[in-house]
């Protein structure tokens, strides 16, 4: 089966640099902080925010281009407090829309775990989409979490590698993202090159990289050195070809350990 791919770009990556040390974690001071931001180095709930456009700990950003994609604060739909983060995501790479905070994460470490809690209204289709993206500094390129062939997948847009494989066999070890319900999506990005990933508290096997290569998951992830040093994280939508998704987005934590899912 080929490989269904894309890449904002084809640029080669240039060759990883050192990792460091992750500092003392601190809260964000965007206002109360959710439940469970125990060892985070930024956690909100977005309970500070105003309606209209998102402001104070979070901006939006659009890297590349901009078009009619919007992220704006929403208080009838959340998942807990009164507040959450509304995206309306629309097809076509210039298009997309992301919000991240204002606070600087670059320091966090060679370690990056996170968590954020996603509800959407359409199923990953079959085309390649975003729902977040970290900057990697190795290479200046996005490290991107989002959808493939109905499921989640990871794509590293410096070589377009993806995670899983895209083959019938690799899809099958991903998850599709429920719509209509809140999900807790959470990863952790390691600078010697892994990674994990969990889906309402529970890994998913296709989104695991373990320093093994292991056929139709992680073995084209791992056929080049990848070492990441993660400086930003962004919330929003990225399409690049057809896909219109409406989104949300609540309690949202970044640190150096794992900070896990709120208790239902």
């Amino acid at each position: 089966m080929p490989q269904l791919s894309c890449a904002a770009n084809g640029q080669t990556p240039t060759s990883p640099g050192p990792s460091s040390a992750s500092p003392s974690p601190s809260t964000s001071s965007s206002g109360p902080p959710p439940a469970g931001c125990t060892g985070a180095a930024f956690c909100d709930g977005f309970e500070s925010q105003t309606s209209g456009p998102v402001s104070g700990a979070w901006t939006v950003s659009n890297a590349n281009c901009s078009g009619t994609g919007t992220a704006t604060v929403d208080s009838a739909v959340t998942h807990s407090g009164t507040k959450s983060v509304r995206v309306d995501g629309k097809a076509g790479y210039c298009n997309h829309v992301y919000l991240k905070p204002t606070k600087d994460l670059s320091g966090l470490g060679s370690v990056w775990y996170g968590r954020m809690y996603v509800r959407h209204t359409t199923a990953l289709p079959e085309a390649h989409v975003a729902f977040a993206a970290l900057k990697d500094t190795v290479d200046g390129k996005d490290l991107r979490l989002g959808g493939q062939n109905s499921a989640l997948q990871w794509n590293r847009e410096s070589d377009d590698a993806t995670l899983p494989a895209q083959s019938p066999a690799g899809v099958a070890q991903s998850r599709p993202l429920p719509t209509g319900q809140w999900n807790c999506v959470e990863f952790m990005v390691d600078g010697r090159g892994l990674l994990s990933t969990w889906l309402n508290g529970t890994a998913v096997p296709g989104l695991q990289v373990d320093g093994v290569p292991t056929a139709d998951i992680d073995q084209q992830w791992s056929s080049r050195v990848w070492q990441p040093r993660l400086s930003d994280l962004r919330l929003g939508w990225e399409s690049y070809g057809v896909g219109d998704d409406t989104l949300w987005f609540d309690d949202v934590a970044v640190g150096a350990s794992r900070i896990g899912c709120l208790s239902s």
